[in-house]
Protein backbone atom coordinates (compact mmCIF):
# COMPACT_ATOMS: atom_id res chain seq x y z
CA UNK A 1 0.00 0.00 0.00
CA UNK A 2 1.16 3.36 -0.75
CA UNK A 3 2.04 6.02 1.51
CA UNK A 4 -1.23 8.19 -0.07
CA UNK A 5 -2.99 5.02 0.81
CA UNK A 6 -2.43 4.78 4.10
CA UNK A 7 -2.73 7.74 4.73
CA UNK A 8 -5.97 8.32 3.45
CA UNK A 9 -7.18 5.08 5.61
CA UNK A 10 -5.80 7.37 8.63
CA UNK A 11 -7.77 9.81 7.60
CA UNK A 12 -11.20 7.65 7.53
CA UNK A 13 -10.12 5.95 11.01
CA UNK A 14 -9.60 9.40 12.22
CA UNK A 15 -13.34 10.52 11.25
CA UNK A 16 -14.44 7.68 12.68
CA UNK A 17 -13.27 7.94 15.67
CA UNK A 18 -15.25 11.18 15.78
CA UNK A 19 -18.38 9.80 14.35
CA UNK A 20 -18.42 6.73 16.68
CA UNK A 21 -20.04 9.26 19.06
CA UNK A 22 -22.24 10.70 16.92
CA UNK A 23 -23.82 6.76 16.60
CA UNK A 24 -23.23 6.05 19.99
CA UNK A 25 -25.85 9.10 20.80
CA UNK A 26 -27.98 8.38 17.85
CA UNK A 27 -28.26 4.85 18.99
CA UNK A 28 -29.30 6.00 22.69
CA UNK A 29 -31.51 8.84 21.17
CA UNK A 30 -33.44 5.60 19.21
CA UNK A 31 -33.60 3.72 22.48
CA UNK A 32 -34.79 6.60 24.43
CA UNK A 33 -37.57 7.59 21.73
CA UNK A 34 -39.39 3.85 21.64
CA UNK A 35 -39.08 3.69 25.16
CA UNK A 36 -41.03 6.91 25.64
CA UNK A 37 -43.46 6.00 23.28
CA UNK A 38 -43.78 2.18 22.15
CA UNK A 39 -42.52 0.37 25.31
CA UNK A 40 -43.53 2.92 27.97
CA UNK A 41 -46.48 1.05 30.32
CA UNK A 42 -46.78 1.88 34.20
CA UNK A 43 -45.65 -1.82 35.16
CA UNK A 44 -41.84 -1.18 33.53
CA UNK A 45 -42.14 2.70 34.68
CA UNK A 46 -39.35 1.98 37.45
CA UNK A 47 -36.87 0.50 34.64
CA UNK A 48 -37.59 2.79 31.58
CA UNK A 49 -36.50 5.19 34.17
CA UNK A 50 -33.66 3.47 35.34
CA UNK A 51 -32.46 3.19 31.51
CA UNK A 52 -33.19 6.73 30.26
CA UNK A 53 -31.14 7.77 33.56
CA UNK A 54 -28.02 5.67 31.90
CA UNK A 55 -28.57 6.43 28.47
CA UNK A 56 -28.48 10.18 29.45
CA UNK A 57 -25.57 9.93 31.83
CA UNK A 58 -23.81 7.62 28.85
CA UNK A 59 -24.76 10.55 26.80
CA UNK A 60 -22.67 12.88 28.82
CA UNK A 61 -19.54 10.99 28.91
CA UNK A 62 -19.99 10.80 25.30
CA UNK A 63 -20.38 14.25 24.42
CA UNK A 64 -17.48 15.40 26.84
CA UNK A 65 -15.23 12.81 24.69
CA UNK A 66 -16.23 14.53 21.53
CA UNK A 67 -15.75 18.16 22.97
CA UNK A 68 -12.51 17.34 24.05
CA UNK A 69 -11.36 15.48 20.67
CA UNK A 70 -12.51 19.07 18.83
CA UNK A 71 -10.60 21.28 21.61
CA UNK A 72 -7.41 19.16 21.03
CA UNK A 73 -5.81 20.85 18.25
CA UNK A 74 -6.66 24.54 20.43
CA UNK A 75 -3.37 26.89 21.93
CA UNK A 76 -2.98 27.43 25.37
CA UNK A 77 -1.72 29.38 27.40
CA UNK A 78 2.14 28.84 28.12
CA UNK A 79 3.14 29.47 31.34
CA UNK A 80 6.41 28.28 31.78
CA UNK A 81 8.13 29.74 28.50
CA UNK A 82 9.50 33.44 27.51
CA UNK A 83 7.74 34.59 24.07
CA UNK A 84 10.06 36.63 22.18
CA UNK A 85 9.15 38.45 19.24
CA UNK A 86 11.19 38.95 15.84
CA UNK A 87 12.32 42.28 17.26
CA UNK A 88 13.71 40.80 20.89
CA UNK A 89 15.56 37.88 19.48
CA UNK A 90 16.23 38.61 15.43
CA UNK A 91 19.26 36.16 14.34
CA UNK A 92 17.15 33.11 16.50
CA UNK A 93 14.41 34.28 14.81
CA UNK A 94 16.20 34.48 11.16
CA UNK A 95 17.12 30.58 12.03
CA UNK A 96 13.35 30.03 12.51
CA UNK A 97 12.28 31.58 9.29
CA UNK A 98 14.97 30.22 7.37
CA UNK A 99 13.85 26.39 8.37
CA UNK A 100 10.54 27.80 7.56
CA UNK A 101 11.23 28.90 4.31
CA UNK A 102 13.15 25.69 2.93
CA UNK A 103 10.33 23.00 3.52
CA UNK A 104 7.95 25.45 1.89
CA UNK A 105 5.82 26.38 5.25
CA UNK A 106 4.90 29.57 7.06
CA UNK A 107 6.77 30.51 9.78
CA UNK A 108 5.55 30.40 13.14
CA UNK A 109 3.30 33.29 14.69
CA UNK A 110 5.00 32.81 18.25
CA UNK A 111 8.09 31.72 19.39
CA UNK A 112 8.73 30.87 22.71
CA UNK A 113 11.97 29.58 25.15
CA UNK A 114 11.73 27.06 27.39
CA UNK A 115 13.22 25.12 29.79
CA UNK A 116 13.59 21.70 28.58
CA UNK A 117 15.99 20.34 25.81
CA UNK A 118 13.62 19.83 23.27
CA UNK A 119 12.00 21.88 20.43
CA UNK A 120 8.54 21.86 18.80
CA UNK A 121 6.24 23.04 16.82
CA UNK A 122 1.78 23.00 17.90
CA UNK A 123 -0.32 24.66 15.54
CA UNK A 124 -4.07 25.35 16.28
CA UNK A 125 -6.31 23.11 13.46
CA UNK A 126 -9.41 22.52 13.20
CA UNK A 127 -11.82 19.86 11.25
CA UNK A 128 -9.28 17.02 12.61
CA UNK A 129 -6.63 19.50 11.18
CA UNK A 130 -7.43 19.41 7.78
CA UNK A 131 -7.55 23.08 8.37
CA UNK A 132 -4.50 25.06 10.02
CA UNK A 133 -4.41 27.88 12.09
CA UNK A 134 -1.60 29.98 14.58
CA UNK A 135 1.17 28.48 15.05
CA UNK A 136 3.59 27.97 17.96
CA UNK A 137 7.40 27.33 17.91
CA UNK A 138 9.07 25.99 21.44
CA UNK A 139 12.56 26.07 22.04
CA UNK A 140 14.60 25.09 24.88
CA UNK A 141 17.21 26.92 25.80
CA UNK A 142 19.33 24.30 26.87
CA UNK A 143 18.83 22.76 23.66
CA UNK A 144 20.35 26.52 22.46
CA UNK A 145 23.40 25.73 24.77
CA UNK A 146 24.15 22.41 23.58
CA UNK A 147 23.67 22.68 19.97
CA UNK A 148 26.25 24.59 17.11
CA UNK A 149 24.16 26.68 14.78
CA UNK A 150 24.60 24.17 11.88
CA UNK A 151 22.84 21.43 14.61
CA UNK A 152 20.45 24.03 15.59
CA UNK A 153 19.07 24.35 12.13
CA UNK A 154 18.78 20.60 11.70
CA UNK A 155 16.69 20.49 15.07
CA UNK A 156 14.14 23.94 13.48
CA UNK A 157 13.62 21.98 9.81
CA UNK A 158 13.20 18.55 10.92
CA UNK A 159 10.52 20.51 13.08
CA UNK A 160 8.79 22.69 9.75
CA UNK A 161 9.37 19.06 8.03
CA UNK A 162 6.31 17.42 10.07
CA UNK A 163 4.29 19.84 8.00
CA UNK A 164 6.06 20.31 4.88
CA UNK A 165 3.46 17.11 4.15
CA UNK A 166 5.73 17.15 0.36
CA UNK A 167 4.41 13.75 -0.21
CA UNK A 168 0.41 14.45 0.90
CA UNK A 169 -0.75 17.27 3.14
CA UNK A 170 -2.74 14.26 5.20
CA UNK A 171 0.36 12.96 6.59
CA UNK A 172 0.37 16.14 8.42
CA UNK A 173 -3.25 15.37 9.31
CA UNK A 174 -2.47 12.34 10.35
CA UNK A 175 0.18 13.54 13.18
CA UNK A 176 -2.35 16.21 14.29
CA UNK A 177 -5.22 13.46 14.86
CA UNK A 178 -2.87 11.25 16.68
CA UNK A 179 -2.39 14.07 18.83
CA UNK A 180 -6.22 14.77 19.08
CA UNK A 181 -7.21 10.95 19.96
CA UNK A 182 -4.61 10.61 22.62
CA UNK A 183 -5.68 14.04 24.28
CA UNK A 184 -9.51 12.25 24.23
CA UNK A 185 -8.62 8.90 25.24
CA UNK A 186 -6.35 11.18 28.41
CA UNK A 187 -9.55 12.83 29.08
CA UNK A 188 -11.80 9.37 29.02
CA UNK A 189 -9.07 7.79 31.50
CA UNK A 190 -9.68 10.82 34.14
CA UNK A 191 -13.09 10.25 34.12
CA UNK A 192 -14.72 10.04 37.59
CA UNK A 193 -17.59 7.47 36.95
CA UNK A 194 -17.66 4.01 35.76
CA UNK A 195 -19.45 5.36 32.52
CA UNK A 196 -17.00 7.03 32.10
CA UNK A 197 -15.07 4.34 31.84
CA UNK A 198 -17.17 2.29 29.99
CA UNK A 199 -17.19 4.36 27.28
CA UNK A 200 -13.47 4.82 27.80
CA UNK A 201 -12.41 1.98 27.33
CA UNK A 202 -14.72 1.53 23.32
CA UNK A 203 -12.67 4.44 22.50
CA UNK A 204 -9.51 3.10 24.14
CA UNK A 205 -9.37 0.16 21.35
CA UNK A 206 -10.55 2.07 18.61
CA UNK A 207 -7.49 4.60 19.69
CA UNK A 208 -5.47 2.10 19.54
CA UNK A 209 -6.25 0.52 16.49
CA UNK A 210 -6.10 4.09 15.04
CA UNK A 211 -2.54 4.10 16.40
CA UNK A 212 -1.89 1.27 14.66
CA UNK A 213 -3.06 1.48 11.55
CA UNK A 214 -1.33 5.39 11.50
CA UNK A 215 2.01 4.19 13.13
CA UNK A 216 3.49 3.79 9.60
CA UNK A 217 2.33 7.29 8.40
CA UNK A 218 3.78 9.32 11.77
CA UNK A 219 7.56 6.97 10.92
CA UNK A 220 6.86 7.61 7.12
CA UNK A 221 6.99 11.69 8.49
CA UNK A 222 10.03 11.62 11.09
CA UNK A 223 11.89 9.83 8.58
CA UNK A 224 10.70 12.36 5.87
CA UNK A 225 11.70 15.22 8.20
CA UNK A 226 15.03 13.79 8.66
CA UNK A 227 15.59 14.75 5.39
CA UNK A 228 14.30 17.68 4.55
CA UNK A 229 16.87 18.59 7.47
CA UNK A 230 19.57 17.14 5.89
CA UNK A 231 18.91 19.31 2.93
CA UNK A 232 19.14 22.21 4.96
CA UNK A 233 21.49 21.91 7.42
CA UNK A 234 24.15 19.15 6.02
CA UNK A 235 23.99 15.60 6.19
CA UNK A 236 26.59 15.94 8.29
CA UNK A 237 25.13 18.24 11.07
CA UNK A 238 21.94 16.56 11.06
CA UNK A 239 23.28 13.32 11.79
CA UNK A 240 25.44 14.89 14.50
CA UNK A 241 22.35 16.49 15.69
CA UNK A 242 20.65 13.07 16.37
CA UNK A 243 23.54 12.19 18.44
CA UNK A 244 23.91 15.22 20.38
CA UNK A 245 19.98 15.08 21.85
CA UNK A 246 20.79 12.03 23.86
CA UNK A 247 23.39 13.09 25.88
CA UNK A 248 22.20 16.54 25.93
CA UNK A 249 19.51 15.08 27.58
CA UNK A 250 21.19 13.14 30.31
CA UNK A 251 24.12 16.19 31.05
CA UNK A 252 20.91 18.30 32.06
CA UNK A 253 19.28 15.58 34.07
CA UNK A 254 22.16 15.33 35.97
CA UNK A 255 22.73 19.49 36.06
CA UNK A 256 19.35 19.58 37.69
CA UNK A 257 20.09 16.92 40.09
CA UNK A 258 23.80 18.08 40.96
CA UNK A 259 23.49 21.59 40.47
CA UNK A 260 20.49 23.33 40.48
CA UNK A 261 18.84 21.53 43.69
CA UNK A 262 21.55 21.86 45.04
CA UNK A 263 20.41 24.68 47.93
CA UNK A 264 17.43 22.50 48.52
CA UNK A 265 17.66 21.33 51.67
CA UNK A 266 19.23 24.95 52.39
CA UNK A 267 16.03 26.60 51.31
CA UNK A 268 18.52 28.53 49.31
CA UNK A 269 19.02 29.07 44.87
CA UNK A 270 22.04 30.01 43.11
CA UNK A 271 22.18 33.55 41.74
CA UNK A 272 19.17 35.33 39.81
CA UNK A 273 19.36 33.38 36.11
CA UNK A 274 21.44 30.56 37.05
CA UNK A 275 19.17 27.81 38.27
CA UNK A 276 18.85 27.39 34.02
CA UNK A 277 21.84 29.14 33.20
CA UNK A 278 24.29 27.33 34.88
CA UNK A 279 24.04 24.57 32.63
CA UNK A 280 26.07 26.00 30.07
CA UNK A 281 28.59 26.51 32.25
CA UNK A 282 28.67 22.35 32.54
CA UNK A 283 28.74 21.96 28.90
CA UNK A 284 31.49 24.54 28.41
CA UNK A 285 33.86 22.66 31.43
CA UNK A 286 32.97 18.97 29.93
CA UNK A 287 34.39 17.96 26.81
CA UNK A 288 32.19 15.65 24.42
CA UNK A 289 33.93 12.29 26.14
CA UNK A 290 32.88 13.54 29.33
CA UNK A 291 29.16 14.47 28.49
CA UNK A 292 28.65 11.22 26.78
CA UNK A 293 29.87 9.42 30.21
CA UNK A 294 26.69 10.70 31.75
CA UNK A 295 24.72 8.94 29.61
CA UNK A 296 26.57 6.12 29.23
CA UNK A 297 25.21 2.30 30.59
CA UNK A 298 22.03 3.57 30.91
CA UNK A 299 19.34 1.85 29.20
CA UNK A 300 17.33 4.26 26.82
CA UNK A 301 13.62 4.51 27.62
CA UNK A 302 11.71 1.49 26.38
CA UNK A 303 9.68 2.49 23.31
CA UNK A 304 6.03 3.13 23.57
CA UNK A 305 4.53 0.29 21.63
CA UNK A 306 2.75 3.62 19.13
CA UNK A 307 5.43 5.96 19.32
CA UNK A 308 5.92 7.61 15.96
CA UNK A 309 9.77 7.81 16.21
CA UNK A 310 11.92 5.24 14.41
CA UNK A 311 14.75 3.74 17.10
CA UNK A 312 17.64 6.88 16.74
CA UNK A 313 20.13 4.66 15.23
CA UNK A 314 17.78 3.74 12.51
CA UNK A 315 17.33 7.66 11.86
CA UNK A 316 20.95 7.93 11.62
CA UNK A 317 21.64 5.45 9.46
CA UNK A 318 19.53 6.59 6.81
CA UNK A 319 20.84 9.84 7.08
CA UNK A 320 24.42 8.66 6.43
CA UNK A 321 22.89 7.03 3.34
CA UNK A 322 22.27 10.33 1.46
CA UNK A 323 24.63 11.50 -0.41
CA UNK A 324 27.62 13.09 0.78
CA UNK A 325 27.86 17.34 0.57
CA UNK A 326 30.10 19.82 1.07
CA UNK A 327 29.14 20.61 4.37
CA UNK A 328 30.88 19.16 7.09
CA UNK A 329 29.52 19.27 10.67
CA UNK A 330 32.74 21.47 12.25
CA UNK A 331 31.18 21.30 15.36
CA UNK A 332 34.77 22.42 16.98
CA UNK A 333 34.48 25.95 15.01
CA UNK A 334 31.13 26.46 15.07
CA UNK A 335 29.55 28.77 17.72
CA UNK A 336 26.84 27.32 20.09
CA UNK A 337 23.16 28.22 19.33
CA UNK A 338 23.28 30.31 22.15
CA UNK A 339 25.35 32.95 20.74
CA UNK A 340 22.00 33.89 18.50
CA UNK A 341 20.54 35.35 21.56
CA UNK A 342 20.70 39.15 22.74
CA UNK A 343 21.87 39.36 26.58
CA UNK A 344 21.80 35.29 27.24
CA UNK A 345 21.89 36.57 30.83
CA UNK A 346 18.54 38.52 30.59
CA UNK A 347 16.82 35.54 29.28
CA UNK A 348 17.68 33.04 31.27
CA UNK A 349 16.65 35.43 34.64
CA UNK A 350 13.13 35.35 32.58
CA UNK A 351 12.51 31.81 32.21
CA UNK A 352 13.51 31.24 35.58
CA UNK A 353 11.19 34.02 36.70
CA UNK A 354 8.52 31.91 34.77
CA UNK A 355 9.35 27.85 35.64
CA UNK A 356 10.04 28.51 39.63
CA UNK A 357 7.13 27.71 41.81
CA UNK A 358 5.81 31.22 43.32
CA UNK A 359 7.30 29.69 46.75
CA UNK A 360 10.55 30.46 45.48
CA UNK A 361 10.37 34.18 45.84
CA UNK A 362 11.27 33.89 49.83
CA UNK A 363 14.14 31.61 48.92
CA UNK A 364 17.83 33.42 49.90
CA UNK A 365 20.18 33.67 46.33
CA UNK A 366 23.52 32.35 46.79
CA UNK A 367 26.58 32.62 45.33
CA UNK A 368 27.58 29.16 43.77
CA UNK A 369 30.32 29.13 45.89
CA UNK A 370 28.47 29.89 49.17
CA UNK A 371 26.03 27.39 47.94
CA UNK A 372 28.70 24.72 47.77
CA UNK A 373 30.10 25.49 51.22
CA UNK A 374 26.87 25.73 52.38
CA UNK A 375 25.61 22.56 51.28
CA UNK A 376 29.09 20.56 52.37
CA UNK A 377 28.93 21.53 55.71
CA UNK A 378 25.29 20.95 56.22
CA UNK A 379 25.97 17.52 54.29
CA UNK A 380 28.83 16.76 56.99
CA UNK A 381 26.67 17.39 59.61
CA UNK A 382 24.19 14.87 58.47
CA UNK A 383 26.72 12.08 57.77
CA UNK A 384 28.60 12.73 61.64
CA UNK A 385 25.27 13.19 63.74
CA UNK A 386 24.84 9.57 63.83
CA UNK A 387 28.13 8.58 64.94
CA UNK A 388 28.30 11.43 67.70
CA UNK A 389 24.82 10.88 68.58
CA UNK A 390 26.66 7.24 69.27
CA UNK A 391 29.55 8.21 70.97
CA UNK A 392 27.58 10.78 73.23
CA UNK A 393 25.46 7.97 74.47
CA UNK A 394 28.36 5.29 74.93
CA UNK A 395 30.76 8.24 76.90
CA UNK A 396 27.34 8.61 79.39
CA UNK A 397 26.76 5.10 79.83
CA UNK A 398 30.24 4.63 80.73
CA UNK A 399 29.93 7.76 83.41
CA UNK A 400 26.97 6.19 84.81
CA UNK A 401 28.81 3.00 85.57
CA UNK A 402 31.67 4.53 86.70
CA UNK A 403 29.39 6.50 89.28
CA UNK A 404 28.33 3.27 89.91
CA UNK A 405 24.70 3.61 88.57
CA UNK A 406 23.03 1.55 86.27
CA UNK A 407 23.55 1.72 82.50
CA UNK A 408 20.86 1.81 80.35
CA UNK A 409 19.43 -1.55 79.30
CA UNK A 410 20.74 -2.61 75.73
CA UNK A 411 17.43 -2.35 73.40
CA UNK A 412 15.78 0.69 75.69
CA UNK A 413 14.76 3.39 74.34
CA UNK A 414 17.58 5.91 73.46
CA UNK A 415 17.74 8.64 75.80
CA UNK A 416 17.71 12.03 74.32
CA UNK A 417 21.05 13.97 73.42
CA UNK A 418 21.65 18.04 73.10
CA UNK A 419 23.60 19.41 70.74
CA UNK A 420 25.58 20.95 73.21
CA UNK A 421 26.32 17.27 74.76
CA UNK A 422 27.76 15.89 71.22
CA UNK A 423 31.36 15.29 71.26
CA UNK A 424 33.89 16.95 69.04
CA UNK A 425 36.43 14.86 66.60
CA UNK A 426 39.11 14.50 69.31
CA UNK A 427 36.81 12.62 71.89
CA UNK A 428 35.12 10.64 69.35
CA UNK A 429 39.32 9.68 68.73
CA UNK A 430 39.38 8.98 72.08
CA UNK A 431 36.67 6.77 72.23
CA UNK A 432 38.59 4.36 69.81
CA UNK A 433 41.47 4.64 71.39
CA UNK A 434 39.43 3.57 74.49
CA UNK A 435 38.17 0.57 72.30
CA UNK A 436 34.81 1.70 72.56
CA UNK A 437 34.35 1.70 69.00
CA UNK A 438 33.22 -2.17 68.25
CA UNK A 439 32.47 -3.15 71.97
CA UNK A 440 29.73 -0.34 72.35
CA UNK A 441 29.59 2.68 69.67
CA UNK A 442 28.92 0.60 66.80
CA UNK A 443 25.54 -0.88 68.29
CA UNK A 444 24.20 2.55 69.17
CA UNK A 445 24.56 3.69 65.66
CA UNK A 446 20.86 3.08 63.75
CA UNK A 447 20.54 0.26 61.47
CA UNK A 448 18.04 -1.77 59.36
CA UNK A 449 15.84 -4.22 61.73
CA UNK A 450 17.59 -7.06 59.39
CA UNK A 451 21.13 -5.70 60.21
CA UNK A 452 20.69 -5.54 63.62
CA UNK A 453 20.77 -9.45 64.13
CA UNK A 454 24.39 -9.55 62.56
CA UNK A 455 26.94 -10.64 64.45
CA UNK A 456 31.22 -10.34 64.36
CA UNK A 457 33.08 -9.35 61.45
CA UNK A 458 29.70 -9.17 59.51
CA UNK A 459 28.36 -6.67 61.43
CA UNK A 460 31.58 -4.85 61.28
CA UNK A 461 31.70 -4.45 58.03
CA UNK A 462 28.12 -3.42 57.36
CA UNK A 463 28.83 -0.22 59.80
CA UNK A 464 32.39 0.09 59.22
CA UNK A 465 30.85 2.65 56.38
CA UNK A 466 28.61 4.49 58.05
CA UNK A 467 31.50 4.92 61.15
CA UNK A 468 34.02 6.03 57.69
CA UNK A 469 31.45 8.55 56.81
CA UNK A 470 30.05 10.37 60.28
CA UNK A 471 34.30 10.93 60.78
CA UNK A 472 34.93 11.92 56.93
CA UNK A 473 31.47 14.42 57.94
CA UNK A 474 33.78 15.57 61.00
CA UNK A 475 36.65 16.34 59.23
CA UNK A 476 34.81 18.48 56.62
CA UNK A 477 32.95 20.46 59.66
CA UNK A 478 36.67 21.10 60.97
CA UNK A 479 38.60 21.85 58.62
CA UNK A 480 36.09 23.99 56.88
CA UNK A 481 35.44 25.39 60.10
CA UNK A 482 39.37 26.86 60.47
CA UNK A 483 39.32 27.67 56.74
CA UNK A 484 41.22 25.17 55.29
CA UNK A 485 38.92 24.00 52.91
CA UNK A 486 37.52 25.95 50.03
CA UNK A 487 34.18 25.22 48.13
CA UNK A 488 34.47 23.48 44.35
CA UNK A 489 31.92 24.14 42.28
CA UNK A 490 33.45 21.86 40.02
CA UNK A 491 31.60 22.17 36.49
CA UNK A 492 33.66 19.01 35.42
CA UNK A 493 33.44 17.13 38.07
CA UNK A 494 31.56 16.96 41.46
CA UNK A 495 31.01 19.78 43.21
CA UNK A 496 31.97 18.99 47.06
CA UNK A 497 35.37 20.82 49.17
CA UNK A 498 38.59 21.68 48.41
CA UNK A 499 40.71 20.02 51.05
CA UNK A 500 44.45 20.93 52.16
CA UNK A 501 47.09 18.60 49.73
CA UNK A 502 48.36 16.34 52.72
CA UNK A 503 44.49 15.90 53.46
CA UNK A 504 43.91 14.85 49.86
CA UNK A 505 46.70 12.51 49.92
CA UNK A 506 46.43 10.54 53.18
CA UNK A 507 42.79 11.23 54.16
CA UNK A 508 41.46 8.17 53.09
CA UNK A 509 44.00 5.47 54.31
CA UNK A 510 44.25 7.70 57.54
CA UNK A 511 40.09 6.86 58.20
CA UNK A 512 40.78 3.55 56.60
CA UNK A 513 43.21 2.66 60.31
CA UNK A 514 40.43 4.64 62.42
CA UNK A 515 37.47 2.44 61.47
CA UNK A 516 40.07 -0.87 60.81
CA UNK A 517 38.79 -3.53 63.38
CA UNK A 518 41.67 -2.94 65.76
CA UNK A 519 41.74 1.53 65.59
CA UNK A 520 44.38 2.83 64.87
CA UNK A 521 43.96 6.93 64.70
CA UNK A 522 47.52 8.04 65.02
CA UNK A 523 47.68 9.11 61.27
CA UNK A 524 44.41 10.65 61.57
CA UNK A 525 45.99 12.50 65.07
CA UNK A 526 49.34 13.72 62.80
CA UNK A 527 46.91 15.15 59.73
CA UNK A 528 44.91 16.86 62.62
CA UNK A 529 48.53 17.95 64.21
CA UNK A 530 49.76 19.39 60.93
CA UNK A 531 46.80 21.37 60.27
CA UNK A 532 47.06 22.90 64.03
CA UNK A 533 50.27 23.87 63.01
CA UNK A 534 49.63 25.54 59.89
CA UNK A 535 47.05 27.42 61.52
CA UNK A 536 49.26 28.40 64.64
Amino acid sequence: MTFRLRAVRALVLLAGFYLMGVVLLAAMAVLDWLLVTRLFTARAAWFEGAVLTVTVLLAVAILRGMFAFLRAGRLRPVPHGVAVTPQDQPELWEQVCAAAEVTGERPPDELYLVAEVNAGVAEQSRLLGLLSGRRRMFLGLPLLAGLTVPRLRAVLAHEFGHYGNRDTRLGGVTMRGREAVLHTVEVFREGSTQLHYAIGALYIGYARMFLRTSQSVARHQELAADQVAARHAGRDATAAALRTLPVLDAAHTHYLEMYAAMGGPLGALPPVGEVHGGFRRLLAARTGERLAALSAGQRPPRPHRYDSHPPTAERIALIEELPADDRTDGSADEPAALTLLHDPDRVFAALEARTLPHEAVRLRRMSWDDLVMARAVADAEGWSRPLRLAVARTLRSAAQVADGAAPARRGAPAEKVEDAELPGLEEVLDAFDRGLLWMEVADRIPKPTQAARLTGASARNFIRPRVYDGLAGMIHLRLAGTGHAAPDIAWSGQPGLTLPEAWEKDMDDALDAAVADTPDTAPLRALLAGTHRVSA
